[in-house]
């Protein structure tokens, strides 16, 4: 039998705050908080704080440089997860009973379906450390893209090429997925805001240390 211990590692050295990168980025750790789809914080946010791997990190600098001149600016929602919050997930999910967040990111799908659509996967790229939700801010008015659906609504309302949502929203949408493509990242299906770095440096990598500036400075 293979032996995948050592693809898990707390190992942060390829790891960096992405504000040192990217000093003008906007950042609103929900999994820090309690708005998010449990309302709990999750298991290993211990700073409200975006990490990732010096790659994607570099590479998402080069986004944010050209939305900038179009007048944007990046919002980050959740960037490197550790495979803790994984497994929090997970456990919520077994846990019948607790649906109080249902209102706001689920309303139309059990939570166990969560998981067989693959909103929530057993594995998530965020923990590889190359993934990251966002979206932009328009600089002149200071709010959100109205992109048709808010961060993490588990709804095919949030699939990329959903159409009966605006022009507007759609082609908000667009603004950004077509500059995370220009610089490297990739989408997946169902989620407008979630983009993974191609070139990701650590594929077959799964990490557990929390998300701390203080630990990667240790």
């Amino acid at each position: 039998m293979q032996n995948h211990k050592k693809d898990l590692t707390k190992d942060p050295s390829g790891f960096v705050l992405l504000a040192d990168y990217v000093p003008g980025i906007i950042q609103e750790i929900r999994y820090y908080s309690t708005y998010n789809f449990i309302g709990d914080r999750i298991d290993g946010y211990e700073e409200p704080c975006a990490l990732l791997t010096k790659e994607a990190a570099r590479a998402l600098k080069a986004v944010s440089n050209e939305m900038m001149v179009q007048g944007y600016r990046l919002k980050v929602f959740d960037a490197y997860r550790p495979v803790c919050a994984v497994k929090h997930f997970i456990l919520w999910g077994i846990e019948d009973q607790d649906i109080r967040m249902k209102p706001y990111f689920y309303p139309t799908l059990q939570k166990q379906e969560l998981f067989a659509k693959g909103y929530i996967a057993k594995q998530s790229s965020h923990s590889r450390g190359s993934t990251v939700d966002l979206t932009l801010l328009d600089m002149s008015t200071g709010k959100e893209l109205d992109m048709g659906s808010p961060f993490d609504l588990f709804s095919e309302v949030s699939h990329p090429d959903y159409q009966e949502i605006t022009e507007e929203q759609y082609a908000n949408r667009m603004v950004l997925r077509q500059a995370m493509l220009r610089s490297g990242f990739q989408p997946i299906d169902c989620e407008w805001w979630h983009f993974t770095l191609e070139d990701e440096p650590y594929p077959e990598t799964y990490f557990d240390f929390p998300v701390s500036s203080e630990y990667l400075r240790r």
